[in-house]
């Protein structure tokens, strides 16, 4: 299966913004209007210390000069993988607009109080599942999980402001490189890099595709 991509797309060095959360910001503001329909759904790879990688597609919650940053529990299995190996990388896949994004870098716990704020502006039923769900535990059938949800849900009865569980916070991926891929005819893509030098500069250089 090959679709061609479009001759009259393309990403050059003199388009792209100063650095990489202006480029971003740009981007994601177009696949927001385009419209798709989770621009902001992201594969995200991480790895056990031993280096088996895993991955998942998981939404992000929020950018900035420092990062990416998303939700988890810290027990889940990406959760404990970062914990023992702190690289990760995320992939925007803005399929029908032929673009990527390509992020790696390093994870870090967000600030418990960033993590309360979020953790408050969620659904209650998104807030008690969090408390319900033993992430990527195995569980004997879906009636246990029903069953843990129930209980939470009996718990917090009343409960104006439940609290985010202790062992549930962000993970912020700091960028060591972002690539911007625009898909162009005839496999000849365009694949621009931020990339942050041992010094702490930002350099940018394109990649053959």
């Amino acid at each position: 299966m090959r679709n061609e991509y479009a001759a009259d797309q393309g990403l050059s060095e003199t388009d792209l913004a100063p650095d990489w959360h202006t480029q971003f910001d740009r981007w994601f503001a177009e696949a927001v209007a385009f419209p798709l329909p989770e621009p902001n759904a992201m594969v995200v790879a991480t790895a056990d210390a031993a280096g088996r990688p895993s991955g998942r597609t998981v939404l992000l919650k929020g950018y900035d000069p420092e990062g990416f940053v998303f939700y988890t529990n810290y027990d889940s299995r990406k959760g404990a993988e970062a914990a023992v190996n702190p690289w990760a990388s995320l992939v925007f896949p803005w399929f029908p607009m032929q673009r990527q994004v390509v992020v790696s870098g390093q994870l870090e716990r967000v600030d418990r109080a960033e993590t309360e704020a979020y953790f408050a502006s969620r659904p209650r039923g998104s807030q008690l599942g969090a408390w319900a769900s033993a992430q990527s535990r195995v569980i004997p059938d879906r009636a246990a999980l029903d069953d843990a949800y129930e209980a939470v849900a009996e718990r917090f009865a009343g409960v104006e402001r439940i609290p985010a569980p202790p062992h549930w916070g962000g993970l912020r991926v700091r960028p060591a490189s972002v690539e911007f891929w625009q898909g162009r005819a005839s496999r000849l893509h365009d694949r621009l890099r931020f990339r942050r030098t041992d010094g702490g500069d930002w350099v940018t250089e394109r990649l053959a595709p």
